[in-house]
């Protein structure tokens, strides 16, 4: 059993051709986290403003 799996992890570590794969998927996954962290900032000083604008547009 210990033979096979050396064998089997030597063959893995030698072979590319999911090599791409993974950093394309690696590449999206950081793209996506960069994006959802911009849109999270962004999403709180938009809604800090439309606070400030109704505070200031409230009837008095």
């Amino acid at each position: 059993m210990k033979v096979f799996l050396l064998k089997t992890f030597k063959f893995f570590a030698k072979d590319e051709r999911g090599v791409t794969l993974v950093e394309y998927g690696l590449a999206l996954t950081m793209a996506v986290g960069v994006g959802a962290g911009v849109l999270g900032v962004l999403a709180t000083d938009l809604d800090n403003k439309m606070g400030e604008a109704s505070t200031e547009l409230a009837p008095q």
